[in-house]
């Protein structure tokens, strides 16, 4: 959003002489002035379902036909968010965001998390995120301040970042689809080896294997962020977000929210 000085929109009324020409100009200053808060939230991933209904689709001769669907959606409980802090350039160096979301008991928490909540008036919660904001973003925004789900009802995708269901230490063929040895005599129980690395024509003839090789590893448990799923439902009650496809991460787990930002072409269209 830009923001736009008074002192432009006095010198535009005093221009015009018409009334209604002043009116629209009063009226556009107060829309860009208004406080528009950032489309971002956190909260967490409460399962997988179906919907069923009916779509249009277009058939192999073109045609505009109605079709029954059945879309995996995913369920996600986002909100209600509090502001827990605001952070500005001028104190902390950049413009951001705290939201705070989840109840919890106190005896479950820290004193300094208590304190914390109690400067911004909410009760203690469990989860504390960030959201980069800009400078004109902060403007009207107050500590404790309510943020529900409504703030993507106007929003058609999201991008939804999870951290993926961990599994442990994995050998090459599942963790990243090796096809593996022969599985007939003579291998000698080496069917699942990822086969021979680090030869010395590789790697400049050094001999040494290259960094970042597709090895035996860690799986899972790391920061996944999904782009651009479809909004398909709101539910203002319970603060549910429906989304078509999966999330990363198990049931429970917790999710952020953002408004896309980047869409392939066929999903701008609509």
């Amino acid at each position: 959003m830009q923001w736009l000085s008074l002192g432009s929109f006095d010198r535009f009324t005093k221009q015009s002489s018409d009334p209604l020409g002043e009116e629209l100009m009063i009226q556009l200053g107060k829309q860009l002035w208004e406080f528009e808060m950032p489309k971002a939230m956190i909260g967490r991933k409460v399962g997988m379902t179906r919907l069923f209904g009916e779509k249009d689709r277009y058939v192999g001769s073109g045609e505009k036909v109605q079709m029954l669907v059945n879309d995996p959606i995913t369920v996600l409980q986002v909100g209600p968010n509090f502001v827990s802090q605001i952070k500005t350039e001028e104190t902390d160096g950049y413009n951001a965001l705290q939201l705070a979301f989840g109840d919890i008991k106190g005896r479950n928490t820290t004193m300094q998390l208590i304190g914390h909540d109690a400067k911004a008036g909410v009760t203690p919660k469990s989860l504390h995120r960030e959201i980069r904001v800009t400078a004109g973003e902060l403007e009207g925004v107050e500590l404790g301040k309510l943020i529900n789900v409504e703030v993507f009802e106007d929003v058609a995708y999201v991008d939804v970042s999870a951290t993926s269901k961990g599994k442990g230490t994995q050998g090459p063929m599942k963790r990243w689809g090796f096809k593996g040895q022969q599985a007939t005599h003579g291998v000698e129980r080496k069917h699942r080896s990822p086969g021979s690395v680090g030869g010395r024509s590789s790697n400049l003839g050094t001999g040494k294997p290259k960094k970042g090789g597709k090895k035996a590893g860690q799986m899972g448990n790391t920061r996944i962020t999904v782009r651009s799923l479809e909004v398909v439902g709101i539910d203002k009650e319970k603060n549910l977000l429906l989304v078509k496809g999966s999330v990363p991460g198990a049931n429970q787990g917790v999710v952020s929210l953002r408004e896309a930002i980047r869409l392939y072409k066929r999903k701008v269209a609509k």
